[in-house]
């Protein structure tokens, strides 16, 4: 019997594609704060001023998020073939490739 996850936070992969598409959206959303920064840096005034300070710090906190984002998607990666190995799940292309290699080294 085979386990069947419920949510997408049941399994490796359905995390992984939720990080991944996190990671998306951060850089995405760090493009726009970086335009609306310069934009406000090239505004004059006390208002404009903290704005672009705020601006700053979101694009502060996007990088730091951004960097978590690409940690956590190597960490299920390696989660994810750490798994396959301990499981084998990768027996059977593991065996074909095997054999493959022992049929050009008879034929070398």
């Amino acid at each position: 019997m085979t386990y069947k996850p419920e949510t997408p936070f049941d399994s490796i992969e359905g995390a992984l594609e939720y990080v991944s598409l996190l990671a998306e959206t951060v850089e995405e959303t760090r493009s726009e704060i970086q335009g609306e920064l310069v934009e406000a840096r090239a505004e004059g005034g006390s208002a404009a001023a903290r704005r672009a300070d705020a601006l700053a710090l979101v694009a502060y906190k996007l990088e730091r998020l951004a960097g978590h984002a690409r940690a956590s998607r190597r960490l299920l990666n390696d989660l994810r073939t750490l798994r396959r190995l301990l499981l084998d799940e990768r027996g059977e292309g593991a065996a074909v490739a095997a054999a493959r290699d022992e049929d050009v080294e008879l034929e070398g």
